[in-house]
């Protein structure tokens, strides 16, 4: 019987493909930088295959960010967490998978250099979908 995948390595893998597409990287362009298959990245992305150390570090100076942004939000088993960070492990949006629109919002918000653009932005999305989120932090 084939063991699942380790929750950490599929947050990991995760948040390699979001990278990865936000900055427009296809998986065969960042196998052959990495020496592998793009079958490989998709085995990691899928958390199929554990990421080394030093491969995600490559990974990380590839795309442009620090190691940890991998881990941010990743779970934790059930006896590290207090009371605090069970309550931000229930927010909404605290595990966060993204969908082609999600990252298709994304790469076009990054594109707008105006600043009170992007404000007003963030409120007509706030707007559309009936909740304020400005008030409830």
């Amino acid at each position: 019987m084939k063991k699942a995948p380790d929750p950490i390595d599929r947050h990991v893998g995760h948040r390699v493909r979001v990278r990865r597409l936000l900055v427009g990287v296809s998986q065969e362009k960042l196998g052959d930088a990495l020496g592998v298959t793009f079958q490989q990245i998709q085995k990691y992305e899928k958390g199929a295959n554990r990421i080394s150390a030093s491969r995600l570090q490559q990974i990380a100076e590839m795309l442009g960010v620090p190691v940890g942004f991998f881990y941010e939000g990743a779970p934790r088993p059930e006896n590290w967490l207090d009371e605090e960070h069970v309550e931000v492990a229930r927010q909404p949006g605290s595990d966060l998978f993204w969908t082609s629109q999600d990252l298709q919002l994304v790469r076009a918000f990054q594109r707008v250099d105006d600043p009170q653009v992007r404000r007003r932005l963030v409120a007509l999305v706030e707007a559309l979908s009936g909740k304020d989120v400005a008030a409830q932090g």
